[in-house]
């Protein structure tokens, strides 16, 4: 049976790669407020470390240089230290001639507040940490705030994938690295598949280097199979308009604003 999360959906879903990273501050609300309000994104896609304090953040990286006028690593600093960094510091849309949301108060912001501010929102977060027990502080929180039938989680890493779909069997979950390697091997030789009831979703690039993953084949047997599939990061619009006609289940982008046009001229689009 597919998750709550799954039921009613429809290719091709409208995906925000960290709310579009290339028109706003990375996993912000900016930048998330953006996709949802002027391109319809769909979903979602984040991803959540943990403060010193234990507070669910949404953030790509473990440490802060990047994204942030801050520095080192994001787990030694409290909320509250946190809040006081700019999120959107870096930010430039052109190559650094111009940091139009330096100053302007983005924060990095809790999942809490995200799943607030889109309360009926789908979401695809990716949890960061190895530590195990952070299974259980992103349980409360999503239990908390009733949104386990809107998240589709997972990791990277296969023992905490397996630590969350053990903690939240009832979510949806998607495939970790090493499990994914197998299934698409398995899909793309032809070999039944192993059989593998934790994971539904599967996200994963379009290219392996030269080699394309992603074609009508690989779909059709994932499809077969009961999964569904989102492919990263696609920001050229040809290889969206293919996705689309293939019948891809989502594009995740850092182009809302291209996909949403391509999408908006798709008969097959939702």
């Amino acid at each position: 049976m597919l998750p709550k999360f799954l039921q009613g959906l429809r290719p091709t879903l409208h995906i925000s790669h960290r709310g579009g990273a290339l028109l706003a501050p990375e996993n912000t609300l900016p930048a998330f407020q953006m996709a949802v309000e002027r391109y319809r994104t769909q979903m979602l896609e984040l991803d959540v470390h943990l403060t010193r304090d234990g507070e669910v953040v949404v953030a790509h990286d473990a440490t802060l240089e990047r994204c942030t006028n801050g520095s080192g690593p994001l787990a030694t600093l409290t909320l509250a230290q946190l809040r006081r960094l700019d999120a959107g510091f870096r930010f430039t849309p052109d190559g650094g001639h111009t940091f139009p949301f330096r100053g302007q108060g983005v924060t990095i912001p809790t999942l809490r507040e995200v799943l607030r501010a889109f309360p009926d929102l789908r979401i695809n977060l990716e949890m960061k940490p190895e530590t195990p027990g952070t299974e259980d502080v992103l349980y409360k929180v999503l239990s908390e705030e009733s949104a386990l039938d809107r998240v589709c989680m997972g990791s990277e890493y296969d023992a905490v994938g397996a630590r969350l779909a053990a903690r939240m069997p009832e979510a949806c979950h998607f495939y970790p690295r090493d499990a994914l390697t197998e299934y698409v091997i398995s899909a793309r030789t032809g070999k039944p598949p192993p059989e593998e009831r934790r994971y539904t979703v599967i996200d994963m690039p379009v290219y392996l280097g030269e080699m394309r993953l992603v074609d009508e084949d690989f779909l059709r047997a994932a499809a077969r199979d009961g999964k569904w599939v989102n492919v990263w990061t696609v920001d050229d619009p040809e290889e969206m308009r293919r996705l689309v006609s293939e019948g891809v289940g989502g594009i995740m982008t850092d182009r809302p604003d291209l996909l949403r046009q391509i999408l908006d001229a798709s008969p097959r689009a939702q």
